[in-house]
Parts: structure tokens; sequence; C-alpha cells
């Protein structure tokens, strides 16, 4: 079966703090165990704090969001007099050399520089949690299809499932473009993620693969773009039980005619066990791997959905 196991560390930017580095304002840090001790062993972090880039010492004055007139902007707690707004969007753009070669985001919550979404903004006396870090979001705009987490919300399983996976297609995405673009391994590449995407989002799925089966090597530069700008947000879309049964249920089809009827019915059995919610995905999907082993099939052999990521992780254990 597919596999990762053999891959590099792959590079993912990240708040300093949450690596342990002594960058917040009071001069501490958020280190997460579950980033650096499970995370950290297939990616190769790469650290930044922007408030510090800025030249704000450690320890410092917090800062805060507030509105002004319609606008957001990044400001002092104590006065509200010194204006970080835009220090923070030049130091976004000062990164982007170094960021353009990442392939995803761990962002510090709730911060007013590196919050992805949810952040305090402060508009008199009460404030409202519909604010995103001015660093964050300049960074979500310069790279709209590079995967973006939280760490909070990788405590959230299908959301931690998710991200992770998004990782890995954008991993093999940047492979396939430093390889050069061509036709050929383009069409490879859609068809190794085809039922990824059906799980997330059949209308996408529909949609790319008359994109791809339009490529030429006259325009292979505008298609590729064109794939992956509508790839990477369809597959942040959550895979619901019941999609993920209806690939399942597909995939089961290349056994039909191997499968004897008491390995049909259990195999029925465990998709429908998944559907009611009584065990994981991985149930499934280690069973359907145990009959593609003894009878083999190139496409599903190929296919990144049965190991999407390295077993390891077990993130199909929770979902």
């Amino acid at each position: 079966m597919s596999s990762e196991k053999a891959v590099g560390k792959i590079p993912v930017g990240i708040s300093s703090c949450l690596i342990g580095e002594e960058v917040r304002f009071n001069g501490g840090h958020k280190l997460d165990s579950y980033v650096n001790r499970t995370l950290g062993q297939y990616f190769e972090f790469h650290p930044f704090c922007p408030e510090v880039d800025i030249g704000l010492g450690v320890p410092r004055k917090p800062i805060r969001l507030v509105r002004r007139d319609d606008q957001i902007r990044v400001v002092d707690v104590d006065e509200g007099s010194t204006d970080y707004t835009q220090a923070l969007i030049d130091s976004a753009e000062q990164q982007k050399s170094w960021q353009r070669d990442l392939c995803a985001y761990i962002l510090k919550k709730d911060s007013p520089s590196c919050g992805m979404e949810r952040v305090k903004v402060y508009d008199g006396s009460r404030p409202g949690r519909d604010g995103v870090g001015v660093f964050a979001g300049r960074l979500m705009e310069n790279f709209p299809e590079m995967p973006v987490e939280e760490e909070g919300r990788l405590g959230d399983p299908v959301l931690r499932e998710n991200f992770i996976q998004r990782v890995y297609v954008m991993y093999r995405w940047k492979k396939f473009r430093a390889g050069g673009l061509n036709v050929a391994d383009l069409v490879d590449f859609h068809a190794r993620h085809k039922l990824i995407l059906m799980s997330h989002c059949q209308r996408t799925y529909r949609e790319l693969g008359p994109l791809v089966a339009s490529a030429r090597k006259e325009n292979i530069d505008e298609v590729s773009a064109e794939y992956i700008r509508k790839l990477m947000p369809a597959l942040k879309k959550r895979a619901t039980r019941g999609s993920h049964v209806n690939v399942l249920q597909h995939i089961q089809g290349y056994l039909k005619r191997d499968l004897d009827a008491d390995d049909r019915a259990e195999l029925k059995e465990s998709i429908e066990r998944y559907h009611e919610g009584q065990v994981p995905l991985i149930v499934p999907i280690t069973l359907l791997n145990h009959h593609f082993r003894r009878n083999p099939d190139d496409y599903i052999l190929r296919s990144w959905y049965m190991q999407p990521y390295p077993a390891e992780m077990s993130l199909q254990n929770r979902i």
C-alpha cells in the first residue's frame, strides 16, 4: 500500500512560543506537547514570532485588536496610542521568501498577531470574538492554499486529521512541482488523490476531473494553478461519516469478484458499524487493506486514501 514512511520531515511554520521559545509578552512560552512530541516527529518546524520581529521586547506590554473607524488595528493595551498594525503587515510581507517553501503553518490561538480566527476585538468595553491576528491574516492572504491551523483546534480529532491530511497533500504537491510540471504527473497526482477528494467535496471532485483532462503541454502552468487553487479549499471541508461511507463502498466495489459471501458480509457490516459511529474509520480501512493485500488492484494500491499519512500517527483511530 502507499506509505509516507520514507519521506523526510515536512517543513512547517509555527509560532515560536508553541515550541517553547520564551517570546511572549510576559516572558513565558506556550509549549504544546502534542505539537512537539507527536507532530515534531514528522514536521520540521520553522519558528517565528512577528511581535519580536517588529522590535517588541521580552517581556513587553501586551497588545490587542481594536476597532477604530471601521478598521481593525493593533495597539498597546495601556494607552492604545502606539499602533503596530503596519509593522506586523510589513513583517508578514518580509517573510514570504522562506514561507513559500513551507507546507503548512501552526499559529497561536487568540493572539492579536498570530490568531487565525475568533480573536478578541475591543470596541468599547465589551470585546467581540470576530478578529484575525494581523500577521496571520496577511500570511493566509499571501498563501491561500497553504494549510493553516491553530494549536488549540488541533485538540479536535476531526480538525486534527483534516489539517494533517492537507499538510501531506501539500507536501506531495510541492514535490510534484519541484520535479517540473508535466501532464502525465498531474494526471497521476489527481488519480492518487481522487478518493480523498471524493470524501470531502463531490462538487469539486466532479470539477477537477475535466480540468485535469484539459491539461496540455502548452497550458500545464495555468491548469496546475487552477487545480491546486480548487483542491485545497475543498479538502478543508470536513469529511462526514456519510461521505466516507460512499468512498468505502466505492472501494468495496473493486473487490466484488474476489470476496466470498462471508467476506462481503463482514466488510459490509464493518462499513455499517463505522457509519453508525460504533467503530472508527481505521476499522473498515484495515479490513479493506487486508483484502487488497490478497487481491491487489493497481488503482487502489496507488490511492492515498487508504494511507494518507503515516499510520503511526493513529489519526483514523479517533474519527
